[in-house]
């Protein structure tokens, strides 16, 4: 297993292995190393969290076992399981011999008690179904143990982790108390969706990764291969931390800047214009009002005296046959959040299909509108109507 030294060798060997870190990312994985303290990476997706276990993963030889965490998740998906239908077999094949074993007992209790001197033999390792957590700690070669977005997690999930986290053991009541001989490195990572107890940030050292600044995230950008000259990923990495300062409901990660640039690169792009950029920006917003936020912003990213071309003046956006026009500005018009409420209280409104539409009657404010010779019913024909039904059903 490759080991380091200093900070510095941590810091070479991550931008060799496809990860460029900053200083604190660096002495942060070296003090892991060092420690044998777990660390808890936190910030917003897409910045490189786990990326970083993979990179450590890759300068140390060591394996990646990875546990992928959800809402709902409990701990015989996390630390072990039984393997039930394997013991079922062994002891439906066993039978016989059991039967020999008990065939000599006087009595029900002294069977019983034959029978418990051997329950190890079912209630040993080759029934337990390793899971994440246990398998790292078992691991007879070093191993990193990524537990990715534990805040995804119930708070029952942590409990568990704890006596992982603190003393690299795990506890199997049938069996007993695993110790790791070989303590795995470990990376939890967190997007912030909720807070972490007390207890599990206590036993970890803490890393919040961010956006990077402009010359490492462009760094990160040609450490990629993205295919893109020098000049054009600079510019981008400047367009997308412009894209990042606006209200969006989701600013673009990392990864999604590296898509961005790859996509721009298979287009053969020589030049970045605000038309190729609108027609590929979704690449990295993804939701719709965040999309016509920024296409509406890209001409003033790339040039602050630009002026917006005619196809990025008027965003038009047609539901259902109604066109919303938005004017030129840096964000759509207010209504292009609400057009959903908009949608509905069109839907409400009184007389939106005309008077008489399928059938119903007028509204009361159209009454104008409706011809003298509209078709009514006065009250005779209706009782003439009522009368001659009622004979038909009492002819029946």
């Amino acid at each position: 297993m490759t080991t380091f030294a200093t900070v510095d060798e941590v810091s070479s060997a991550l931008a060799e292995h496809g990860y460029v870190p900053d200083r604190r990312v660096a002495t942060t994985t070296f003090l892991m190393m060092q420690l044998d303290r777990p660390v808890l990476v936190e910030g917003p997706a897409g910045v490189g969290k786990t990326e970083l276990a993979k990179a450590v993963s890759r300068i140390t030889g060591r394996r990646l076992i990875r546990l992928q965490c959800y809402e709902g998740q409990d701990e015989t998906k996390a630390l072990y399981d039984w393997d039930y239908g394997k013991q079922l077999l062994y002891t439906q094949l066993l039978r016989d011999k059991i039967g020999e074993i008990v065939a000599a007992a006087a009595d029900l209790e002294s069977a019983v008690t034959k029978v418990a001197e051997h329950e190890s033999v079912f209630f040993s390792e080759r029934f337990l179904s390793p899971r994440p957590l246990l398998d790292a700690i078992r691991s007879e070669e070093p191993a990193v143990l990524l537990i990715d977005e534990i805040d995804r997690a119930d708070e029952a999930l942590e409990a568990v982790l704890l006596e992982a986290l603190g003393e690299f053991q795990i506890s199997v009541p049938e069996i007993g108390t695993f110790t790791s001989h070989q303590h795995p490195f470990v990376i939890l990572t967190s997007n912030n969706t909720r807070d972490l107890s007390a207890a599990l940030k206590r036993r970890c050292l803490h890393l919040f990764l961010d956006y990077p600044e402009a010359d490492r995230e462009l760094e990160i950008l040609r450490s990629k291969d993205t295919g893109l000259g020098d000049a054009l990923s600079a510019q981008l990495v400047q367009v997308v931390r412009e894209l990042r300062a606006l209200e969006l409901r989701k600013a673009p990660s990392i990864s999604e800047t590296i898509d961005w640039a790859r996509t721009l690169a298979v287009l053969g792009t020589t030049e970045l214009d605000a038309g190729l950029l609108a027609e590929t920006v979704s690449v990295v917003v993804k939701y719709e009002r965040d999309h016509a936020r920024a296409v509406a912003a890209l001409p003033r990213l790339l040039d602050p005296n630009a002026t917006v071309p005619g196809k990025l003046h008027d965003h038009d956006h047609s539901h259902d046959g109604r066109t919303h026009t938005h004017a030129n500005s840096e964000t759509p018009h207010d209504h292009e959040e609400d057009i959903g409420s908009e949608r509905r209280a069109a839907m409400d409104k009184p007389g939106r299909h005309g008077p008489g539409h399928y059938g119903t009657p007028p509204y009361a404010e159209d009454q104008a509108l409706v011809p003298a010779s509209s078709n009514r019913v006065s009250s005779d024909q209706g009782k003439r109507s009522f009368a001659s039904g009622l004979g038909r059903r009492r002819a029946l």
